[in-house]
This record gives C-alpha cells, sequence and structure tokens, in this order.
C-alpha cells in the first residue's frame, strides 16, 4: 500500500498551467527524486506538498489521511530549502531544537534527540557553533538535521546542494543518501542534476511542462527512456532519426526489426511496441559507442574525429561520420588519446540501440 499518493494535481496561475494532473505513488521509505529543467514544475509539485500553494484541483493523501486541504504547520512534514534558512543568532544545536521547542517538547527529551541527531550528522563537536562559522556543507547538515529532529513522516528536500561547489555536492549526495537509509524516512527531493537523481534515489520522476514524463528506477530511466525529451535530458545521447521496418533484412540474412536511417543506412534494432513504419529515433548512448583502429577492420562505421576534450576520468570525441555528428565517450585508461582528424570504424552491440519516439512537433521549440 502506498504511504504518500498525489492524485491528479494541478495548478492553474491564471492562463499558466505549472501543473496538469500530476499523479505518484510512494511507498514508506522510498526516496523519490523529482528531475526536470527550470519551469518544469518540479518545485510546484513540492510547494503544494508542503502546503505553501493551494491546488487547483487534485488530492493528496498520506498514511491514509486526507491532507489536501491542511495548513503547511499542520502537516508535520520536514523540509529543507535551497537556502538552508538557518538562524543566524542561534547556534548549531539550538537551531536543530527549534522545531522541538514549537511543539512544547520537555528539556530532556529535546537534549536527547538533539544529541542523537547531532552524533548522525557528525556534527556532535559543533554544537555550539553559529552558522557563520560552519563551512557549506556543515550548514546543509544542520538544515537537514532540523528538519529530521521532529521526526516527520515525509522529509522535502528542495535543491538542497545546489550552492555547494561541485566536489563537496558530490560528497554531500551520497551523505544525505545514508541519513536517510538509516533513519527510513520517506524523502522527496527536487534537482535538475541528473547525475544527482540517478546515483541516490530509488525512483525518479521525469517532469515537462508540468507533468511526469516517465516515473522509473534510475537505471531503467537511463537505459530505457519512453521520449526524445528524455533520452536527451537525462545523460547525453545521438539521436538519429529514421523508419522501422519490422521482419526487415540486409544482404539476404532477416532479422526481427531494423530502422531505415535518412542517410540511408539500415541498422538492427528490438523494435519494442513500434509499429512497422513508425517514426522512431534510434538512441545511442556516448558510452557504448567503441573506435576501432584501422587495422582492425571498419567496424559499422566510418567516422572521423573532428574534436577531443579530456575530462579527467573519461575523453568525449565529437566525430564526423555518414550519420553525421556522433559524440562518443570511453574512460580513461592512462594511454594516448586519438588524435584529432584520425580515421576509425566505429561499432557498438544491437542492444545498445534504444528506440524513442520523437516529440511531436507541437512541442518543438521555436
Amino acid at each position: 500500500m502506498s504511504f504518500l499518493v498525489l492524485e491528479g494535481l494541478t495548478k492553474v496561475y491564471g492562463d499558466v498551467v505549472a501543473l496538469a494532473d500530476f499523479n505518484l505513488s510512494v511507498a514508506q521509505g522510498e526516496f523519490i527524486c523529482l528531475l526536470g529543467p527550470s519551469g518544469c514544475g518540479k518545485t510546484t509539485t513540492l510547494q503544494a506538498l508542503a502546503g505553501f500553494v493551494p491546488v487547483t484541483r487534485g488530492r493528496i493523501t498520506l498514511a491514509g489521511r486526507d491532507i489536501t486541504q491542511l495548513a503547511a504547520n499542520q502537516r508535520g512534514l520536514g523540509i529543507v530549502f535551497q537556502s538552508y534558512a538557518l538562524f543566524p543568532h542561534l547556534t548549531v544545536a539550538q537551531n536543530i531544537a527549534f522545531g522541538l521547542e514549537m511543539r512544547k517538547l520537555p528539556p530532556p527529551e529535546r537534549e536527547a534527540r538533539v544529541g542523537r541527531m547531532l552524533e548522525l550528522v557528525h556534527l556532535d563537536g559543533l554544537a555550539r557553533r553559529y552558522p557563520r562559522e560552519l563551512s557549506g556543507g556543515q550548514r546543509q547538515r544542520v538544515a537537514v538535521a532540523r528538519a529530521l529532529v521532529i521526526e516527520p513522516p515525509v522529509l522535502l528536500l528542495d535543491e538542497p546542494l545546489s550552492n555547494l561547489d561541485a566536489q563537496l555536492r558530490e560528497a554531500m549526495q551520497f551523505e544525505l543518501r545514508r541519513i536517510q537509509r538509516k533513519l527510513g524516512t520517506t524523502t522527496l527531493m527536487v534537482t535538475h542534476d541528473q547525475a544527482e537523481a540517478l546515483s541516490i534515489s530509488d525512483r525518479v520522476v521525469v517532469m515537462e511542462a508540468g507533468r511526469a514524463t516517465q516515473i522509473d528506477a534510475p537505471w531503467r530511466l537511463y537505459e530505457h527512456p519512453q521520449t526524445e525529451f528524455i533520452s536527451g535530458f537525462v545523460g547525453k545521447t545521438n539521436l538519429l532519426p529514421g523508419v522501422l521496418r519490422r521482419g526487415a533484412g540486409s544482404a539476404g540474412v532477416d532479422v526481427a526489426a531494423a530502422v531505415d536511417l535518412a542517410t540511408g543506412q539500415r541498422l538492427a534494432v528490438d523494435p519494442g511496441d513500434f509499429a512497422d513504419g513508425t517514426s522512431v529515433l534510434v538512441c545511442l548512448r556516448p558510452e557504448k559507442l567503441f573506435l576501432v583502429p584501422p587495422d582492425a577492420g571498419p567496424g559499422r562505421l566510418a567516422v572521423c574525429i573532428e574534436e577531443r576534450f579530456f575530462l579527467g576520468s573519461q575523453w568525449l570525441y565529437r566525430l564526423s561520420s555518414p550519420l553525421g555528428e556522433l559524440e562518443l565517450s570511453c574512460a580513461n585508461d592512462g594511454s594516448p588519446p586519438w588524435p584529432e582528424q584520425a580515421k576509425l570504424g566505429l561499432t557498438w552491440a544491437d542492444e545498445a540501440a534504444r528506440l524513442v519516439a520523437p516529440r511531436p512537433a507541437a512541442q518543438l521549440p521555436a
């Protein structure tokens, strides 16, 4: 049975539909990321759940209780804002204890809870410091501790890591996940960072134009995107337009299905649920393409390296080919990179090619 259910949530501001018939069921203890570009409705969803904005239509139930019309302070949810919103005149311990004081818990119980929370977030030696004396990561952990100390049924995180530098941000992703797993708190986090969403969540909700376009486990979302938007937004991809042909064949060899590309090439694919003759896009992830040295054969395709970029742990190549420009990435194994203008072969496994439906013309940007 679902612990938190959002049914048909819709929020309209005048002529602007910020959220359109949004549905989501969350199990107790699950970590969900709402992922999407700016203006997609993810923050509106979190604010509606928190009770900060009234919904135009829809229903929110928590543990079987309808909370749609309850005020924010009656929902009992824990919230961590992007800015952390710590009280500058209070110490770390006082900031964490604030919610307990508002609930009039006896001092001994307050102190015990704050002590446990300080230990959980590894700040037990900093209880008497003020926010100005802390690093960004430490302030973020104080905000999380303050939200969790009231033992909320649901923790809401509104891009809590966006103010941190890249290295600290990555470390804090896993710290957040560690804390959440230890406490088992049902958590919803808003982010526009794909790597963040994929690395720490149980499921990811990809949002576009106020709607959930795909709700899936991170690896399935990446490996089996359902739309052109998702394939390009969640990770890098090469998209090749063509037409699906079931029962296609090449050079006298029958295959279950293939895509006839606009350039004249034919690629064997898994057709999925697409009908024969459907216009499709072949999605090829850059890390699933492999360069073939000249002395090892032509591969599937002749390519030329136009540009290369060193990213530390990997190399990114931009290739020209009969299929158009392609991107390829490969791990940095310490060997010298291929030079620009090198002419090589390119290959990939048949199962690496995924089919997605092209975005309808009405949804294409002007």
